[in-house]
């Protein structure tokens, strides 16, 4: 088999077949041709039956691609003898042939989320602590399902006297567990955690299955959880040859569960094992490595690699300061036109990475008013978003009352004692008096069918909104009076009371707070702002959504992409903007101290340089709008660990166009040179 096309280590890896083998394998340095060439070679050197080769990663689609590779070099006969699959498929696999030693039938069901949830909150009604707090069932599930991927049973999850929905979770996980059996069905999460319980209780199947699985490679073990790491060390106990490939410094997962102890201490769990460091790297620049790598060495517990190419130092990476988030935006979508007219370079080119997707807000805008076409990966445009539309609706009936399908959106939003039935009854009495809905809520002289608690709700609600209708009207503080009709309406009180997740109430209170600094950036553009001229700015730039369709459906356009750091992961682009580069941001302010968060923060950012190719820009603000009003922001503590020699630091001013003359002496210089190459 020929394997002239890989580099030493490359080659090394592939050759290796009997024991334990670690692949420490760098961001770009050909993981999966590594693991396809040596499936290969297992299969056409070493005569390995396909049958007993098992590959696995983390998604569908992962699994897909490696497949296709693997049967362009044994083909597609060959191919279909082999497992490669994800975890869970091959967990499915195995359950559907021995689950009945479980006391389930083969035919068992898999609940969607929707109905694990559904499931739980019917076993939590009635339940309400001493205060009258009712249970958040999302975070119950949540519980549930952490337990499982720990491989906790029901009977050992432990209550706690201090958290009143872990002392709920471990009253309903027993119930929940028994539902499930009786509906013989399971959740996502006991896909491995009943696998895992049938090689544990039935040792003449796991020999079985350890005599089957002869070889067996696993891809991105850094995201392995206790459950997945406990599936291979019974798979493999008795042979032991697993080789895992993986990259301890972009872990990034550990809030869904990954261990990156697992691969850190891969020797422990298996003496004698080889290990083979991946350090080429086949992506991008060397400066650009040089930075990574300069950054991610801060890790106390790593393994340590170093990154580099063979392509070149390449360009310097830049760190901009700008004065807040406005700016931040012109100068990235500046130089985003600056380049492609120099360079003639396509719109997929580019890609703007940040921490939270509450930051696209301002992106969107900018790249809208330019008319450059993106993509946003991850998360909904900005002004899709529930909680931005609840607030943009009470914004649109003020500046127009007639505008019926958002006052609809508004009347009993928070809840206000009108409900479906009063509305049906006042848009029936609407259509019948021929009158539009606004005048009859100003005036409902005869609707008595709405009852009296319906009419002093109406009469409290028109109030409200007349009242703010004045003041808009003779104000430019748009943003300050936004400010104050949202906590008079009561909108941050309503999602707190509408979430299931604290984490999600708090994303969603952002993005109300990022409408009032929309606004507050509209004041400062506008001579003259008015309400009614701030909303056809944002219905003009939401004319078209150019966020449909899926991720790989998007990559593919011609257009900017927008995406969270952890979204970026596995992909790559010529030119890479990161921003946000703050604390609060990146670390995020859920990173406290100098501990393991901040420890995946850096790799958070360790990830996003080495998407980038042939140039990284990073930026970061003086400041940024918080509810319309400017705060000033610290700049993250991983610049100090980036290497001076390689960063050029600079405010955020764009270098200005080329001048009539000097575009004049470029082109001579460029026929001199044509000249000189043809001899005159």
């Amino acid at each position: 088999m020929d394997l002239s096309s890989l580099n030493p280590e490359q080659r090394a890896a592939v050759r290796h077949s009997e024991g334990p083998l670690l692949l420490l394998a760098g961001a770009g340095s050909g993981k999966t041709r590594v693991i396809t060439f040596r499936i290969a070679h297992l299969v056409r050197v070493k005569k390995v039956p396909a049958e007993q080769i098992l590959a696995m990663t983390f998604t569908n689609k992962a699994a897909r691609e490696m497949k296709e590779r693997v049967v362009e070099l044994v083909g597609a006969k060959t191919a279909a003898n082999m497992i490669i699959s994800t975890f869970h498929s091959l967990g499915v696999r195995l359950l559907r042939q021995e689950i009945e030693r479980l006391g389930y039938k083969r035919t068992f069901s898999i609940l969607g989320t929707a109905d694990q949830l559904r499931l739980i909150r019917d076993l939590l009604q009635e339940r309400t602590d001493s205060g009258g707090r009712k249970p958040d069932a999302e975070r119950v599930q949540w519980l549930i399902s952490d337990a499982k991927n720990r491989l906790i049973s029901p009977a050992a999850f432990a209550a706690a006297n201090s958290d009143f929905n872990r002392t709920l979770a471990a009253q309903v996980y027993p119930l929940y567990q028994n539902a499930l059996k009786a509906y013989n069905a399971l959740d996502f999460d006991d896909i491995l955690f009943l696998t895992i319980r049938l090689l544990r209780e039935h040792p003449d199947l796991c020999a079985r299955w350890q005599e089957q699985f002869a070889y067996v490679m696993v891809d991105e073990y850094q995201d392995t959880n206790l459950a997945q790491y406990e599936l291979l060390r019974l798979l493999c106990a008795r042979r032991r040859n697993l080789c895992v490939v993986g990259d301890d410094d972009q872990s990034i997962y550990g809030w869904r569960g990954a261990e990156p102890g697992n691969i850190l201490e891969f020797e422990r769990d298996y003496p004698g094992a080889t290990v083979i460091k991946l350090e080429q790297n086949y992506r991008s620049s060397g400066n650009i490595l040089a930075t990574a790598n300069a950054v991610i060495r801060h890790n106390g517990k790593r393994r340590e690699k170093k990154l580099w190419s063979a392509a070149g130092a390449g360009e310097p990476l830049e760190l901009l300061h700008c004065d807040d988030e406005e700016h931040e935006a012109r100068t990235v979508v500046e130089r985003i036109q600056g380049l492609r007219f120099r360079h003639n370079l396509a719109f997929r080119d580019f890609a703007i990475l940040y921490r939270t997707n509450v930051q696209s807000r301002a992106f969107e805008e900018q790249l809208r008013y330019e008319n450059v076409p993106y993509v946003l990966i991850g998360g909904q445009q900005f002004f899709d978003r529930k909680e931005v539309k609840d607030a943009l609706a009470y914004l649109q009936v003020i500046a127009n009352p007639l505008d019926e399908v958002n006052l609809l959106r508004i009347l009993n939003y928070p809840k206000r004692g009108i409900g479906e039935q009063s509305a049906e009854r006042l848009i029936e009495a609407s259509a019948r008096r021929k009158r539009p809905l606004w005048e009859l809520l100003r005036r409902p002289e005869g609707l008595e069918e709405i009852g009296e608690k319906g009419l002093a709700a109406v009469a409290q609600f028109t109030t409200l909104l007349e009242t703010y209708r004045g003041r808009f009207r003779h104000t430019v503080h748009l943003a300050e009076t936004a400010r104050e009709l949202f906590a008079a309406v009561g909108l941050e009180q309503e999602i707190m009371r509408g979430a299931d997740d604290p984490g999600k109430a708090r994303r969603r209170l952002e993005n109300l707070a990022e409408v009032i600094n929309a606004l507050a950036v509209y004041e400062e553009r506008e001579a003259v702002p008015t309400l009614s001229g701030f909303l056809d700015k944002v219905t003009l730039l939401d004319r078209d959504d150019p966020s449909h369709g899926g991720k790989e459906e998007k990559l593919g356009r011609d257009a900017v992409v927008l995406m969270s750091l952890h979204s970026s992961k596995g992909l790559e682009f010529p030119h890479v903007f990161l921003v946000g580069l703050e604390e609060e941001f990146l670390p995020h302010r859920k990173s406290e101290g100098e501990g393991a968060d901040v420890d995946e923060e850096r790799r958070l950012l360790y990830v996003g340089i080495t998407r980038a190719r042939l140039t990284l820009t990073l930026l970061h603000a003086g400041q940024r709008r918080k509810f319309g009003k400017p705060q000033l922001r610290v700049p993250s503590r991983f610049i100090e660990e980036l290497p001076v020699e390689l960063v050029l630091r600079s405010d955020g001013a764009v270098r200005p166009a080329p001048t009539p003359a000097e575009e004049q002496a470029t082109a001579n210089s460029f026929f001199s040179g044509i000249k000189a190459l043809l001899g005159d």
